[in-house]
């Protein structure tokens, strides 16, 4: 059941970023390609050291192939007809391990980066959930509101 749950909150990370559009072409890559992305723009923005990339790479893939994997078993459940609507409980279990896995994550980079490293990884994510929710810059809602 656990597993479940942790597998639905994953399938729908992934699904939530596999829907912007700059990553639709991200769905047919393989967990090494999206995890060397990854790497590769945390390396620019944040300029890794060696170690710190070696680090990262192997978090990004480990979080990559998980994902691929949740996609899998959810594909199946789906064509096997087990999809469902879920109850409160089970949408409660699925936000509590999201969130487990959210905080998770956020103390390995703790591990891995510098203060400074971490504070500018949290600002440019900000940035792209305000530019997702509308509210950035160069936004189309934004956009749109101003004319």
């Amino acid at each position: 059941m656990r597993k479940l749950f942790f597998t639905i909150v994953l399938m729908i990370g992934f699904t939530a970023m596999a829907q912007t559009g700059h990553r639709k072409g991200m769905k047919d890559w393989s967990p090494e390609k999206i995890a060397s992305l990854q790497t590769k723009q945390m390396t620019l923005a944040l300029d890794l050291t060696d170690a710190q990339q070696t680090q990262i790479q192997k978090m990004n893939l480990e979080n990559a192939t998980s994902r691929m994997e949740r996609i899998k078993e959810m594909k199946a459940k789906k064509e096997n007809g087990e999809g469902k609507t879920f109850t409160s409980e089970e949408r409660y279990a699925y936000k509590a391990a999201r969130l487990d896995h959210q905080i998770a994550q956020k103390e390995q980079l703790q591990k891995i980066l510098s203060k400074e490293q971490l504070e500018k990884w949290e600002n440019k994510k900000k940035e792209r959930m305000s530019h997702r929710e509308g509210k950035g810059k160069g936004s189309h809602r934004a956009k749109t509101h101003k004319q």
